[in-house]
């Protein structure tokens, strides 16, 4: 070899290098700088669609942005689509690292949602009074339990009984869509408690200016105080230490765009329709046009993040996530450890259906009402949306916050569709489409780990 070739790899090398050292530093993953990248590059390419070809003001093209994807009012709205999904996502992952699928999510959460709305509009009034503020409350804890037991009720069917999951959640899939029919006779149930339908978002659904920052503050707080945490944990059992400058970029972006997300909440403000009732509802004095008034988060944003931290530290920092890694991982040696791996199921899938329970109470909510139509095909966009965030169907590799992030790039392209008129049946063919691609990718990719 020649000294120019020897140098030319060496240049090579030390380039491939650098950028390896710069994400062993950070232990930043590989598949979630692809998923921001392709979530980039979905919200400019449908902003740009939207105005070069259909003729919508656009923000990337100097407009005021109303219309347009990118819009603080569209990025709004996608936030709360999100939210119901997200939260389901959450916990297929759990289901997925072990092997397992579910395929009836869509359906638990319209029988849920069903059996709330029956409870709070035909059942409870009779007892309590229309109106009473118990009403909501007895509500969502009924639909918990309700997802909680169906969820229950297939794990222990996959685990004690050997039924594969694919088989047991898709009976489960026919049988609870067909039991939300028969408890309704196939009728909408609306409108639900006023009180409950403020869960769904909309404006008064929302927590307002400075509500939504104070959430922001304490977001970064907390993303400080878990890197010191976390650096503290690692001097004490003597593991390896990231760079000072690779925490304090991560402390940096956690932050701002914590903070981005908290201007962009609160940069859309109420219609003008909604404040003139608002106005008029309290007796305020001020003149409309001189009255602007922040949504800031919507409830149903505020229950994802909370269930994504609260699932993060359920797998990250609990024997049960050890558990359920460690099933996925490799099953046989899990028990032979000592694991009650059926036990560990059933608890898996009685998760999975307490969190159908809780997208239910968002679904119905924002709809203000059940149908029976309510929740049809979100087990794909569940499925989905793990999958693209990294969850592997060979088991054993998935995170919370990918699984979040798989949900927002799976809405994005829903919400974009519907922006430029696509069809139903081409929306199907797309989300479709892209869960082939992702399950490919994640075969390519654990093929180059190995």
């Amino acid at each position: 070899m020649s000294d120019n070739q020897q140098s030319h790899g060496a240049a090579r090398a030390e380039n491939e290098g650098m950028m390896t050292r710069f994400l062993r530093a950070t232990e930043i993953d590989v598949r979630l700088l692809g998923m921001i990248g392709a979530l980039v590059l979905i919200w400019v390419g449908f902003d740009l669609y939207a105005a070069i070809v259909l003729g919508r003001d656009s923000i990337l093209v100097g407009g005021s942005g109303a219309g347009a994807f990118l819009s603080a009012r569209n990025l709004w709205n996608l936030s709360v689509q999100t939210a119901s999904i997200g939260v389901m996502a959450t916990g297929m992952v759990l289901v997925i690292v072990t092997r397992h699928i579910d395929l009836s999510v869509g359906s638990i959460l319209g029988f849920c949602a069903m059996s709330m709305a029956i409870l709070q509009v035909w059942i409870l009034p009779e007892y309590v009074g229309l109106g009473h503020p118990s009403i909501w409350i007895i509500a969502v804890i009924f639909g918990l339990i309700v997802g909680t037991l169906i969820g229950g009720f297939h794990g222990f069917l996959v685990a004690y009984l050997g039924i594969p999951a694919f088989i047991v959640t898709l009976g489960g899939l026919l049988v609870w869509r067909g039991a939300a029919f028969l408890l309704a006779r196939g009728e909408t149930i609306s409108p639900v408690d006023s009180t409950f339908s403020l869960l769904g978002g909309g404006p008064y659904g929302s927590i307002g200016f400075w509500p939504s920052w104070i959430i922001g503050i304490l977001i970064c707080v907390g993303i400080v105080a878990m890197l010191i945490m976390g650096r503290r944990q690692r001097m004490r059992f003597k593991f390896p230490l990231r760079p000072v400058w690779a925490e304090m970029l991560l402390g940096f972006l956690g932050c701002g765009l914590t903070i981005a997300f908290v201007m962009l909440v609160n940069s859309y403000p109420w219609p003008t329709g909604i404040v003139r009732q608002y106005v008029a509802a309290n007796n305020i004095q001020t003149p409309i046009e001189d009255l602007v008034i922040s949504h800031g988060f919507a409830i149903p944003v505020i229950i994802l993040m909370a269930v994504g931290i609260l699932m993060t530290f359920l797998t990250s920092r609990t024997r049960f996530g050890r558990y359920v890694f460690a099933i996925g991982g490799n099953p046989e040696a899990a028990e032979l450890a000592g694991i009650n791996t059926k036990w560990v199921t059933v608890k898996i899938f009685a998760l999975m259906g307490f969190l159908c329970g809780l997208s239910a109470v968002i679904a119905s909510a924002r709809l203000n009402s059940a149908t029976n139509n309510l929740g049809t095909l979100d087990e794909l966009y569940v499925i989905a949306a793990a999958v693209i965030g990294g969850t592997s169907f060979a088991g054993g590799i998935g995170t919370i916050y990918g699984a979040i992030l798989g949900a927002i790039v799976m809405q994005s392209l829903q919400t974009g569709m519907v922006l430029i008129g696509f069809d139903a049946a081409i929306q199907q063919m797309v989300v479709g489409g892209v869960l082939v691609v992702a399950v490919w990718l994640d075969t390519l990719y654990r093929r180059r780990a190995k």
